[in-house]
């Protein structure tokens, strides 16, 4: 390949959603990366406008995973750091608090959770009796319930705005509209061709990068794929998992997150009500394995939603559930064991420079900065 007279990036970080954003912030302000260039690829007009934008916007915990996963040791430390950001950048979010409610006959797994949730690192939680519940939350029909004072909502657009501000403020290039069509590698280098523009006014433009960082969220098996040489058996599958949600539109009677047990499978955590930064009651999402991305919501699941929240909010009306939004999840699983997140260090696989990220789900949003913090400590580490 020829790599003469092209613009040269040190760290090139393909996907603007939070992680990506998350990435260019945290490389962007490590003294060891102050005088290097870095540029974000996104192949949509914008920041955030695929997974990123369409989750329930809730700060988890850490309380499901198991002990020692990415998914459990990240959520736990990326919560600590989004709160700070939140509170240091001004940032909407409240610390609403989170129950998980168990019906009769459940109550020994709200103890099985209690003791996971410390195993991760999570010594908050506290077990609710009936009792107390009816106190707290007077609409909510449980037998008891876990209660996580830490979880949270955020709003994400805003923290994306504030990582993607930051990084540009420190040199970051942020190029939307940029589809990467062909990467190769040679010379300790990365070659990437792409097509940048609207469809219609496309032009060709190449590049070159010595770290190239594989953020794309669904994209990243696509992207994978198209490094030339990478073996294929590094990239795990893609699954589809399409989650929607459903504004309710009678009155709002919680004050905080009310989850049920978490889904027997590892699909996802039951259909949940969560609050937006206004106070809106919403629910979902709920788990179905598609084939394609596709975010149409079938109206007609609205019976469905309120038969499986009536187990917990008897008083909920069907006809007050009105389609919100759906969003996908990058499972690289079908939901039949745990599936942690993936991070592929390219110095593993004869690609020294190469990061790459695969299922990226939640809790991604929570994660993101511990996700940040510790690629870019991996990157110091090649730089010494």
């Amino acid at each position: 390949m020829r790599i003469e007279n092209l613009d040269h990036f040190d760290v090139c970080i393909v996907g603007a959603g939070v992680v990506g954003l998350a990435i260019a912030q945290k490389l962007a302000c490590s003294p060891a990366f102050q005088n290097c260039d870095i540029v974000l690829l996104e192949q949509n007009p914008d920041f955030g406008q695929q997974i990123s934008s369409r989750s329930s916007e809730v700060i988890h915990a850490g309380i499901y995973y198991p002990e020692d996963s990415l998914k459990g040791r990240l959520c736990v430390r990326g919560k600590q750091l989004l709160y700070a950001h939140c509170e240091r950048y001004d940032i909407p979010h409240k610390r609403l608090g989170k129950l998980i409610v168990a019906q009769i006959s459940e109550e020994d797994r709200l103890q099985s959770l209690l003791l996971q949730a410390e195993k991760n690192g999570v010594d908050d939680l506290q077990i609710i009796e009936r009792a107390q519940l009816r106190n707290i939350e007077p609409a909510l029909s449980a037998s008891a319930a876990l209660h996580s004072p830490s979880s949270g909502i955020i709003d994400s657009h805003s923290y994306m705005r504030s990582l993607l501000q930051q990084a540009e403020v420190k040199g970051v290039v942020f190029a939307p509209l940029t589809k990467v069509i062909s990467i190769e590698h040679a010379q300790e280098k990365f070659l990437l061709n792409t097509e940048i523009g609207k469809h219609t006014q496309q032009s060709e433009y190449q590049l070159t990068c010595r770290y190239l960082v594989n953020s794309a969220g669904l994209g990243s098996q696509n992207l994978a794929s198209k490094i030339d040489g990478l073996p294929a058996e590094l990239i795990p599958a893609l699954h589809y998992c399409k989650g929607d949600y459903f504004n309710y539109l009678g009155k709002n009677p919680f004050t905080q997150l009310i989850y049920p047990l978490p889904e027997q499978n590892t699909q996802g955590l039951g259909i949940h009500g969560t609050l937006d930064m206004s106070g809106q009651l919403r629910f979902g999402p709920d788990a179905e394995f598609v084939d394609s991305e596709n975010y149409d919501i079938d109206s007609s699941k609205a019976r469905a939603f309120a038969e499986a929240i009536s187990r917990y909010f008897p008083a909920i009306e069907v006809s007050k559930l009105v389609p919100a939004y759906a969003g996908i999840r990058p499972k690289i699983g079908l939901g039949d064991k745990f599936d942690d997140f993936q991070i592929q260090y390219g110095t593993e696989c004869g690609f020294p420079g190469l990061l790459q990220l695969f299922g990226l789900e939640s809790p991604g949003l929570t994660s993101s900065l511990a996700i940040a913090e510790e690629l870019v400590l991996h990157l110091q580490n090649l730089e010494t």
